[in-house]
């Protein structure tokens, strides 16, 4: 992306890359950050299924105001914006309980704008939280990348790669030698083998090839 590109370019280019390919979008699950004016009605003029979560903004009005009851519902909203105007929109405002997650209690609310997405609002939550698995790979690729100052894109990109396929080797050793099937599935013992662990196991190797240079020695004078 460049600086001066819009969320909306952003959207049309990527839609573009999949025409050749014959790809065809099912459905859209944006993150959040294309929560917007411009974005929602882009997408309700193509008539494509998407599902993103909407920001809480307001003290009192705004999407703030939809915060309200102990169970969830549906309703219509309108979003404003004094650059770009307003969108109305089906929004779904789900509600749950935190239960001592991260330390607290009560009601969480999380507010989803959607379009010609049919899911029920007891399944909203769990189904857009499958696509959490891509921000979580993410995260996880950063613990093992190589750290660069270049900015030589292809440097950049081939260390990315390379995190990649080390997060997904863990992944495999995982599944095939860290793990056990029994009755109700398989149970699989990440505590056992970690990522950092792998990585331990890896930084090791290469040093047993590459030994670490412990020492200097000055040339001698004579």
């Amino acid at each position: 992306m460049h600086r001066h590109e819009t969320l909306v370019a952003t959207i049309t280019y990527l839609l573009a890359m999949l025409t050749p390919l014959r790809v065809r979008v099912k459905r859209l699950y944006l993150d959040r950050g294309f929560y917007s004016v411009p974005v929602i009605r882009w997408l309700k003029a193509l008539n494509i299924p998407f599902l993103m979560p909407a920001v809480i903004r307001g003290k009192r009005g705004g999407t703030r105001q939809l915060l309200i009851g102990r169970k969830s519902y549906a309703t219509r909203y309108t979003l404003n914006s004094p650059q770009y105007g307003s969108v109305t929109c089906q929004m779904r405002v789900i509600c749950s309980y935190y239960k001592g997650f991260k330390g607290k209690h009560g009601i969480q609310y999380t507010l989803y704008v959607l379009h010609r997405v049919r899911v029920a609002l007891e399944q909203m939550h769990q189904h857009y939280k499958d696509r959490f698995g891509i921000e979580t790979s993410y995260r996880m690729k950063n613990g093992c990348r190589i750290r660069t100052t270049s900015k030589n894109p292809v440097t950049r990109l081939l260390f990315v790669a390379l995190a990649f396929i080390l997060v997904n080797l863990w992944v495999y050793l995982l599944w095939f030698f860290v793990s056990r099937t029994q009755r109700g599935g398989r149970v699989v013992y990440r505590e056992l083998f970690s990522l950092k662990t792998m990585l331990e196991f890896l930084s090791q190797a290469v040093e047993r090839h590459f030994p670490v240079i412990t020492a200097i020695y000055l040339p001698s004078l004579e």
